[in-house]
C-alpha cells in the first residue's frame, strides 16, 4: 500500500466569493465599508430620493413644443397631467435659444461667431496637444464636422458652409501631416477673431499685427547688445508707439486704397455665451503670461520691480471684481484723451485680465516656492543666465506644480463673466434671462433659463477640469 501526499495535478482556478467581486465588492469597499460610512450612504440615498421624487414630476411633465407662451405651457400640462400638476416649460428655450447663445447678434451674420468658435479649437489644438499628432487631427476633424453642421442649421447650405468645409479639411490635413504649422493659426487667430466678430476693415487687425512684428524686430536688434530685458522693454515701447500714432493712419490709407471688410457689428449687439466666451477666452489667454511675469517680479531681487509687483498684486487681490468692472464702465474713460472711443467690452477684458493675472501670479509663485534650491543651483552650474534658467529648468517645473491652481483660477474667471451684467452687458445668466422673463409671453418662468445656462457653464468648466487632470497625469514624472 502506497500513499501519495503530493498532488500531481493543479486544481483549476476558482472564482472568488460573490462578496469579493463585481458590484457587491465595490459597494462594500466604497459605500458600506464601516458603520459610519453605511449611515452616510443611507442618509445620502434618502436625500437623493426625496430630491428626485420632488423634481421628477416637474421634469416629466415638461413641454418642449406646441407652446409659444407660458400660458400655452400651463394649458398643455393641465391637459396632460391634471389641473394640480406642474411642469417645466422648455419651449422657452426652443423659442429663445439664439439669445442665450448669440445675444442680439444679427441673425444673418451668425455664421461669423460659429466659424470663429470652431477655429478657436483649431488654434488651441497645438497648445493643448503639443506632441500628440493623432489627438490634434481628431480634434480638428470633429470640430470641423460640428462647425459645418452648425452652419447648416443656422444659415443653410450657403457659400459660408462650403468655405468652412474647405477650411477645416485643409486644417485637418495640416494637423495630420505637419501639426507644428498649426501654430501659425494659433498666432493669427486673435486678430482673425477680432475681425470676424466685430467686422469692419480688415486692415485694422493687420496693422495691429504689424505692431507685434515691430516688437519682435526691435527686440532682435536690441537684445543681443543690451540684454533680454532692455530688448523686450524697447520692443514693447516701439509697438505702443506704432499702435498709438501710426496704426490708424496706415490702416485708413490701406482701406482707401484697397477697401475690404465685413459688416460692422457694435459691441452692444454682443450677449449671451458669445459675450462670455469673448471675455473669458481673451482674459484667460492674456492673464497667464502676465501672471507669470508678476510672479517673477515679486520674487525679483530688484527693489523697484519687486515693489511694483507686490503693490499691484496686493491691490488687485484686495478689491472686488465688481468694483473693477464699475471702474472699467464709468471711470476709465475719464483718464483717456478727449474724443477717445474705448469699447466697453475691451475695457472689461482689460480689467478682468488684470484681476485674473494677480491671482495667477500668486498661484505661480507658490509653484516657484515649491521647487528646491538645488534646481536654481543646477541652472547656475550649467552656466545659464536668468531667462534661460527660467525657460528651460525653473518655469516648466513650477507650472507643472501649479496646474490645479491655474485651472481653478480659469474656471472661476469664466464663471465671473456673468458679473458683466452689472455694467450693462447682456451676460447669459442675468442679462439675457432678465430680458426673456420681461417678455409678456414668458412672464412667470423662473427655473428653466437658469438650468439651461447652468448646464452649459457646467459642461465648459467640467471640460477644463478634465483637461487639467489629463495634463497632470501626462506631466507626472514621479513614481508615487
Amino acid at each position: 500500500m502506497s500513499l501519495s501526499y503530493v498532488r500531481t495535478e493543479m486544481l483549476p482556478p476558482a472564482e472568488p466569493p460573490i462578496s469579493e467581486r463585481g458590484a457587491i465588492r465595490w459597494m462594500r469597499a466604497n459605500l458600506f465599508s464601516g458603520p459610519f460610512n453605511s449611515i452616510l450612504t443611507l442618509l445620502a440615498a434618502y436625500v437623493l430620493y426625496q430630491l428626485v421624487s420632488l423634481a421628477w414630476p416637474w421634469l416629466a411633465n415638461g413641454v418642449w413644443s406646441d407652446a409659444n407662451s407660458m400660458s400655452d405651457c400651463r394649458a398643455i400640462v393641465t391637459a396632460s397631467a391634471g389641473p394640480d400638476a406642474s411642469g417645466a416649460c422648455w419651449a422657452m428655450i426652443r423659442e429663445r435659444w439664439h439669445q442665450f447663445i448669440f445675444g442680439f447678434y444679427p441673425p444673418d451674420l451668425w455664421w461669423r461667431p460659429i466659424l470663429t468658435f470652431g477655429l478657436l479649437f483649431v488654434a488651441l489644438a497645438p497648445v493643448l496637444y503639443a506632441d500628440n499628432k493623432r489627438a490634434m487631427s481628431r480634434l480638428c476633424g470633429v470640430v470641423g464636422i460640428l462647425t459645418v453642421l452648425s452652419l447648416i442649421g443656422a444659415d443653410g447650405f450657403s457659400y459660408h458652409t462650403v468655405l468652412a468645409i474647405l477650411l477645416f479639411a485643409g486644417l485637418t490635413a495640416i494637423a495630420a501631416i505637419e501639426p507644428r504649422r498649426l501654430l501659425i493659426v494659433t498666432l493669427l487667430f486673435p486678430f482673425f477673431a477680432l475681425w470676424m466678430l466685430w467686422g469692419g476693415s480688415i486692415w485694422g487687425p493687420i496693422t495691429a499685427l504689424l505692431g507685434f512684428v515691430v516688437l519682435v524686430v526691435v527686440y532682435g536688434l536690441v537684445a543681443p547688445k543690451l540684454g533680454a530685458v532692455m530688448g523686450a522693454s524697447t520692443g514693447f515701447l516701439a509697438a505702443c508707439l506704432w499702435w498709438l500714432f501710426l496704426q490708424t493712419y496706415i490702416s485708413t490709407a490701406w482701406q482707401a486704397l484697397l477697401p475690404f471688410g465685413l459688416t460692422y457689428v457694435p459691441s452692444d449687439k454682443f450677449g449671451g455665451f458669445l459675450l462670455a466666451f469673448v471675455i473669458g477666452v481673451a482674459s484667460i489667454s492674456i492673464s497667464l503670461p502676465l501672471g507669470i511675469l508678476l510672479a517673477l517680479g515679486r520674487r525679483s531681487d530688484m527693489l523697484l520691480v519687486k515693489t511694483l509687483s507686490v503693490g499691484f498684486i496686493e491691490f488687485v487681490r484686495g478689491v472686488p471684481l465688481i468694483t473693477m468692472l464699475f471702474v472699467a464702465s464709468l471711470l476709465l474713460q475719464y483718464f483717456l484723451p478727449p474724443q477717445t472711443k474705448f469699447d466697453l467690452i475691451l475695457r472689461v477684458v482689460i480689467l478682468v485680465t488684470l484681476f485674473s493675472a494677480a491671482y495667477n501670479a500668486e498661484v505661480v509663485r507658490g509653484g516657484l516656492a515649491a521647487l528646491p534650491r538645488g534646481q536654481y543651483e543646477a541652472a547656475d552650474a550649467l552656466g545659464l543666465d536668468y531667462w534661460q534658467a527660467q525657460r528651460l529648468i525653473i518655469m516648466p517645473q513650477a507650472l507643472k506644480i501649479s496646474i490645479p491652481g491655474i485651472v481653478s483660477t480659469f474656471i472661476g474667471l469664466f464663471k465671473d463673466t456673468t458679473l458683466v451684467s452689472f455694467v450693462g452687458l447682456a451676460d447669459p445668466l442675468r442679462g439675457i434671462t432678465t430680458i426673456v422673463r420681461a417678455d409678456i409671453n414668458w412672464k412667470g418662468i423662473y427655473w428653466e433659463p437658469y438650468i439651461f445656462v447652468g448646464g452649459i457653464f457646467f459642461i465648459v468648466c467640467f471640460g477644463m477640469s478634465r483637461y487639467s487632470m489629463y495634463l497632470e497625469n501626462k506631466l507626472k514624472t514621479d513614481h508615487r
